[in-house]
């Protein structure tokens, strides 16, 4: 072969390697843009590490073989307040992590979209069907004592707010936390409209209102305070995961307050099929099994295996105390203000 025709022959090679690169290059970004995708707006203990957004995101993924996209910010109010201030703008298909103390008014920005799936396997307590919101999990807000810290534990939401002591509480803010407004609707159950003097007296007692959930249970098990706003159902994960009973949900004889864990889709949800789907498969075992040892609560939907016992030691409550989701809408600006204007004395 001569020199000339060794030289054509190599940039002929050359050429055709460049051009199965650049074919095998655009087929992959072909593929990668064919991948369908689902946004999913949720709280930030959703989607830690030990949360349940991992195993949802890995099992979901599996069966719609789309890539799913956690967004999270620091609890349940915060998401409607960025749904409402991104309005249509928004990139969420899905908001998971209102509860029912808020669907009222997040229907009423006329983002969300009816859901229109079976929801026959979804039960939860004193619950109606929804045709935009569904039920994933549920349970009841309790203060959480830790026994070592030597406190003896009020029986009642009056005994912890008039008792004459110096105890110290965790709780958060009603304006970015559902945990906190659901403290605030407690109070206002147990109270009613004696519920401004309530939170004078309950004041003293708060040691930090923190923006959500994970900061004041973070500072709870750090030894911080004795007594934290929670769950009925956190000391379970401590008997589970920290194998201890120091943590304890203290009943309350006036009941407890419910709390129904949400989901939906947006209306632009709405045009993606995988929202659907994701609604659907919330609902089933591939969801449901992972709530109760990652999320903490109750499961509210079809399950393939039992609960762990632990969940069978908590307390049940004596009382379901619980707004109907309209009057909470209504009335939901002044009695934050009404906490507020005591709080921030």
């Amino acid at each position: 072969m001569t020199d000339d025709a060794y030289s054509r022959h190599s940039r002929l090679f050359t050429t055709a390697l460049l051009a199965a690169g650049v074919s095998f290059a655009a087929a992959g970004l072909a593929a990668a843009q064919d991948t369908q995708k689902l946004t999913i707006y949720t709280y930030e203990s959703f989607t830690a590490d030990w949360g349940p957004g991992p195993q949802v995101e890995k099992a979901f993924e599996a069966e719609c073989g789309c890539d799913v996209e956690f967004v999270s910010v620091s609890d349940g109010v915060a998401l409607l307040n960025r749904l409402r201030l991104e309005s249509e703008g928004s990139k969420a298909d899905i908001i998971l992590g209102l509860d029912t103390n808020l669907t009222h008014e997040a229907k009423a920005t006329g983002l969300f979209a009816p859901h229109g799936t079976d929801v026959s396997r979804i039960e939860v307590p004193g619950s109606s069907s929804d045709d935009v919101f569904v039920p994933y999990d549920y349970s009841y807000f309790a203060f959480i004592l830790n026994k070592d810290s030597g406190e003896t534990p009020p029986q009642s939401l009056k005994e912890l707010v008039e008792a004459e002591n110096d105890l110290k509480i965790l709780i958060q803010d009603p304006r970015t936390s559902t945990p906190g407004l659901g403290l605030l609707l407690w109070v206002k159950s147990v109270y009613g409209e004696d519920a401004a003097q309530a939170w004078e007296k309950l004041r003293e007692k708060v040691l930090t209102v923190t923006p959500g959930w994970s900061e004041a249970y973070g500072l709870f098990t750090n030894g911080e305070a004795p007594m934290v706003l929670s769950y009925s159902t956190s000391p379970a994960y401590h008997v589970i995961e920290d194998d201890t009973q120091r943590y304890e949900a203290i009943a309350f004889s006036e009941g407890h307050y419910l709390q129904i864990e949400v989901a939906a889709q947006t209306k632009k949800g709405a045009q993606n099929p995988l929202a659907k789907q994701f609604l659907e498969f919330m609902q089933g075992p591939g969801f449901q099994d992972v709530i109760p040892e990652t999320n903490w609560m109750f499961p509210a939907g079809e399950t393939s295996k039992p609960l762990h016992p632990a969940f069978d030691a908590l307390i049940k409550p004596s009382k379901t105390l619980l707004f109907d989701p309209q009057e909470v809408a209504e009335k939901r600006k002044a009695w934050v203000d009404e906490w507020l204007a005591v709080m921030s004395k």
